[in-house]
């Protein structure tokens, strides 16, 4: 049974459509990169699915929750708490036992938050995502400011959450499609179809 199931989805601004008309699904396990230059709506389009953004057009079905990795402006790390500040955090706030132990994937318990690399809040929000127990995690801008070897470091995370049977859905300016099960295609308009694709890639036209 799919985790998230979008049909027909579409967000208007004003005159101009964001997004319109897109479909997809992600099942347990799956990754769906939402792929597209500056400008395209790859963001608005993570967040509608993640049901963070009112829709003008068409549904998003979630089974289950949906949890926010790291989204530039909208799930930012605190500056002045520390990572395990922000885990004790989210714990409470989700009601899990703050002396449950959490894998801090590397990171430094003691690392306040206005001295996190892009690496380093990527998998911040994957960890503290991660202690909400959800379905999906959608990520935000996983290829900006990190170099080949945080990148390669940073899929490996994402391949164990989603070996963990959680969907994942994730953005990025381009993607290796053989890392990914569904592919969403945005151009400069926004616009963009999504179709399922086998375990080597999705395909998006």
């Amino acid at each position: 049974m799919p985790v998230l199931h979008a049909s027909g989805a579409g967000v208007r601004h004003h005159r101009r459509w964001l997004f319109r008309d897109l479909d997809v699904s992600a099942s347990p396990g799956d990754v769906v990169a939402i792929v597209g230059p500056p400008g395209s709506g790859r963001t608005t389009v993570l967040l509608a699915l993640a049901r963070r953004f009112k829709l003008s057009a068409g549904q998003v079905d979630l089974t289950g929750t949906a949890a926010l990795g790291y989204v530039p402006d909208v799930s930012e790390p605190e500056s002045v708490l520390t990572v395990a500040e922000h885990v004790r955090e989210k714990a409470l706030l989700v009601g899990r036992s703050t002396a449950t132990p959490v894998d801090l994937k590397g990171l430094d318990p003691g690392t306040r938050g206005f001295a996190l690399s892009p690496f380093q809040r990527q998998v911040l929000g994957l960890v503290l995502a991660q202690i909400a127990q959800p379905q999906l995690i959608a990520l935000d801008a996983t290829d900006e400011g990190l170099d080949a070897a945080e990148r390669e470091q940073l899929w490996g995370l994402i391949g164990e959450v989603a070996s963990d049977g959680i969907a994942v859905l994730l953005t990025a300016r381009e993607i290796d499609e053989s890392r990914v099960t569904t592919v969403v295609r945005l151009g400069a308009s926004g616009s963009g179809v999504s179709e399922p694709g086998a375990s080597e890639g999705g395909n998006t036209k």
